[in-house]
């Protein structure tokens, strides 16, 4: 977008451009004359305008903070609330530019010019009282065309697209758009391009004041803040809504949510190229990809196949990756995938899981992909879907979008939802789908088509399809306590709670049949019940109780319906909701032994619920004890975790590692124990046979295999990784992991843990090879930096803590061994590249390493991206 001469601050949540008079009107006529640039869009900024396009209105977003918009956009000051406040910013009072205001003078200065005008918007008969008034004042000006389009075609994107094509053959140079706020801002957003028109005026009821239809406000009016209560008092029906309901709301907005523009922020470009295609096939479990898609199934066979194939023709364009986890399909739907789709990743997740925790289980097979796509088995892909989505993730820097969907009939299905509030629920218990355009605060969901025919950001949205952004999708875990709907709701509002924002997308279409998870009574009832829920875990009990009772007021509205047989009763019975459907284990899956889990965790709010998301199902069934000690945290890691049922919370304000450790065996009850760093994910499988490999009898000490995932990481990194995963202590040593688990026996070695940084060392040399090992199971997930800078940092702090160690325990440095692995290690010259590398990042931590310091050291450059474990 092109910069604009003027002063830009943010009021309620929108930008504005504040300039004089005279500046204003040169820009126009400039860029009307100009060629070869992006149209020009001029938008009044009012309270009206806060209320659609400011802080949590409807179209929050949609225009000023989309890089995807074809037209540039200079935004006016207007209304006597935002000049004053414009002042308090800046210290300098800014003249008020209306659209009424300057609609004339345009028209003047075109006729001067030369400049040829069109009208789009306003009534027929308006619009030739305009033309006459035309001839009389501006006899020499030439009007293109006049257009009075009715909501219904505006509607239409095909009928909006032939109004552009025929206002770009008119040939009109400046267009006047009068069809009302939001409609008229999002058409010139979206079709303004397809008009030729070099600028595009959104100035409401312009064709009204020019044809002298709507009388100006009185001067006195207009300089004492008051032409709001002159056009209130000649239109109350029209404009009561505007003014009296929607306004105040908007004022609080702009007394709230303004401030100056910040600088902007230079944007870092990913090191990693474009990942290579595949047409016609799924690229494998290795390798790049643009889009890993996740397919939850159970019992999908009727629907999986023509959802995979019509993922397989986005291939063309994009490199996939798809990961099918069956939920215990009995109708051979794993089967059915493996035959006809080799090339998919698919595996049996041991169970009913439940749609997060199948999420969850695909999540760890996922691999580097840029982002991960979440689709039900009954959706089918639109062609090119896939693409403009990604397109609009990367353009908006969205955290996720989601598609337009379709039913089998054809037709757009209501997708787009608001946080659940108690006045929505009321709303939808009194009213249903009834009366679709009431206020968005009486309703849970968005009937207006409108919102179905733009792009904009959005609370949530059905789960059915879906794209994150994989930063984000690494961020977040999705919630297994719900099994089965409203899992998205929590994701979204997690999602919104990191600072990201959705986007609806509506020119990629997917088809959704409804039926993947089916319907009945009893999930009728899990449904409602989820409702109440999902309030209770971010509400008060007083809050949650009134939302209560309003989902009893629906069920009870419709509970002579065969489909909510009963499920008035479970909403009112407490009781019964542990018999409602919930994740179930497959019988063959085997015994889980029992152990503890002990997490010491130091402001980890950023990735401890990944890491607890597989542990939670295990905590929550009480067969793994699972503790979690936040030590000298000061953000909400506690309340995060807290969320996990069955998980213990302890606090303490000291902040360290070993001390959270012994605070953690202090608590633990069962044996053998896993001290598992917050950020490192392992998962059930791996878990089970651990602590099989620790009962007594067995090993003392051990821990599972690692996976470095290096996605996006400076290729030195990966070079020093590669290396390191040559030498052969990589395979014996219990340290680099983040994780290592002790016996009964083997905790009797060292009594405590004592204040070392290197805790993983210390434990590891306690050990004999015959009594301890790395277990070739599914391995553990961790992530080292991806700048040199924090990998330095790293190397230095793993340097610190080896010669801590090594100084209690009288020991010299394994340098030696270490440089006779890696001699060894060579087996050409790229290995002796990697191995070079790795002496040069030895040397260079060893050099800034220093004496350790107390408390945490660790790297928190990838906190929200997870961090890393190095050693030696």
């Amino acid at each position: 977008m092109e910069k604009l001469d003027s002063n830009r601050v943010i009021l309620g949540g929108t930008p504005v451009d504040l300039m004089d008079p005279e500046p204003a009107l040169e820009l126009i006529l400039t860029r009307a004359g100009q060629r070869g640039l992006p149209p020009l869009g001029v938008a009044s900024v009012n309270l009206d305008h806060l209320h659609h396009f400011g802080t949590g209105g409807r179209w929050a977003g949609t225009l000023h903070a989309d890089p995807a918009s074809a037209v540039d956009w200079l935004y006016l000051l207007d209304g006597a609330p935002l000049v004053s406040q414009s002042q308090r910013l800046t210290g300098h009072r800014w003249p008020r530019l209306a659209g009424s205001d300057l609609a004339s003078p345009l028209l003047a200065r075109a006729e001067q010019l030369g400049l040829t005008v069109g009208f789009l918007g306003g009534s027929a008969e308006n619009q030739q009282l305009l033309a006459r008034k035309i001839e009389e004042e501006h006899p020499r000006l030439v009007v293109a065309g006049m257009w009075s389009p009715d909501r219904e075609e505006l509607a239409s994107p095909e009928h909006s697209e032939r109004i552009a094509k025929d206002i770009a053959g008119s040939g009109a140079r400046i267009l006047y758009v009068g069809l009302g706020k939001p409609r008229q801002e999002l058409w010139i957003d979206h079709y303004g391009a397809m008009t030729g028109a070099a600028v595009l005026l959104a100035f409401g009821a312009a064709v009204d004041f020019l044809a002298g239809r709507v009388q100006r406000a009185p001067r006195w009016a207009s300089d004492h803040g008051l032409e709001w209560g002159y056009r209130l008092a000649l239109e109350p029906k029209r404009l009561a809504g505007r003014y009296l309901i929607d306004g105040p709301p908007a004022y609080v907005k702009l007394r709230t949510a303004s401030c100056t523009v910040p600088p902007p922020v230079p944007e870092r470009l990913s090191p990693a190229g474009p990942a290579p295609r595949t047409p016609g096939r799924f690229t494998g479990q290795e390798g790049a990809a643009d889009a890993v898609v996740v397919v939850v199934t159970y019992n999908s066979s009727q629907g999986i196949g023509a959802l995979l194939d019509s993922l397989r023709a986005e291939t063309d364009r994009l490199t996939l990756r798809v990961v099918v986890a069956d939920n215990a399909s009995a109708d051979g739907t794993l089967g059915l995938v493996r035959s006809a789709h080799p090339d998919v990743v698919s595996f049996a997740t041991g169970g009913n899981l439940g749609y997060s925790g199948g999420i969850n289980a695909a999540m760890r097979k996922a691999g580097d992909a840029d982002a991960v796509v979440v689709l039900n088995p009954d959706v089918t892909v639109g062609r090119g879907s896939l693409g403009t989505m990604l397109h609009r993730l990367n353009a908006s820097r969205a955290g996720a979008v989601v598609p337009r969907l379709l039913n089998d009939s054809g037709s757009t299905s209501p997708s787009l939802y608001r946080e659940p509030s108690i006045t929505n629920a009321f709303g939808d218990a009194l009213l249903g789908r009834r009366a679709a355009n009431r206020p968005g605060w009486l309703a849970g969901t968005d009937f207006n088509p409108e919102s179905y025919a733009h792009a904009h950001t959005v609370q949530w949205a059905t789960g059915a399809a879906l794209m994150v952004r994989r930063s984000v999708a690494d961020s977040l875990a999705w919630d297994e306590s719900y099994f089965l709907y409203w899992e998205e709701t929590d994701f979204f509002r997690s999602l919104r709670a990191l600072g990201e924002t959705i986007w609806y997308e509506p020119t990629a279409i997917m088809t959704h049949g409804g039926g993947g998870s089916g319907s009945s009574p009893q999930l009728n009832a899990l449904l409602a019940v989820n409702r109440v829920r999902y309030i209770r875990k971010y509400h008060s009990a007083a809050y949650s109780a009134v939302f209560h009772g309003a989902v009893v007021l629906s069920e009870a509205l419709r509970c002579w319906k065969a489909d909510r047989r009963g499920v008035l009763r479970t909403v009112l019975n407490e009781g019964s909701w542990p018999a409602l459907p919930g994740p179930s284990k497959d019988p063959e899956a085997g015994y889980f032994p029992r152990g503890s889990v002990i997490m010491p965790a130091h402001n980890e709010a950023n990735v401890i619920a990944r890491a607890l998301a597989p542990l939670a199902p295990l905590a929550a069934a009480r067969q793994v004890e699972v503790i979690v000690v936040c030590n000298g945290c000061t953000d909400n890691t506690a309340e995060i975790a807290r969320r996990f049922e069955g998980v213990t919370v302890l606090e303490s304000t000291a902040a360290s590692k070993p001390s959270a450790m012994n605070a953690g065996d202090a608590a633990a009850s069962e044996w053998p124990r896993l001290y598992l760093d917050a950020d490192v994910e392992i998962t059930a499988d791996a878990l089970r046979e651990l602590f099989l490999a620790l009962a007594p009898g067995g090993l003392q000490a051990g821990r599972p295999a690692a996976r470095y995932d290096l996605q996006g990481a400076h290729p030195l990194i990966r070079a020093q990784y590669r290396a390191r995963l040559r030498l052969p202590s990589n395979a014996t040593s219990l340290y680099a992991a983040g994780a290592f688990a002790l016996s009964k026996e083997g905790h009797r070695r060292l009594e405590e843990f004592p204040e070392v940084l290197a805790d993983d060392l210390y434990v590891d040399r306690l050990f004999g090879p015959a009594e301890k090992a790395v277990l070739d199971v599914e391995p553990i997930v961790v992530r080292p930096p991806r700048a040199l800078k924090d990998h330095l940092a790293v190397m230095r702090r793993v340097c610190r803590a080896n010669a801590q160690v090594n100084r209690m325990e009288g020991q010299r440095s394994s340098t030696a061994r270490t440089v006779s692995e890696l001699i060894r290690s060579v087996r050409g010259p790229l290995s002796a590249l990697d191995a070079l590398i790795y002496a040069g990042f030895a040397i260079a931590g060893r050099k800034g390493a220093g004496v350790p310091r107390p408390g945490w050291e660790r790297d928190v450059s990838s906190r929200g991206a997870t961090p890393e474990r190095l050693r030696r």
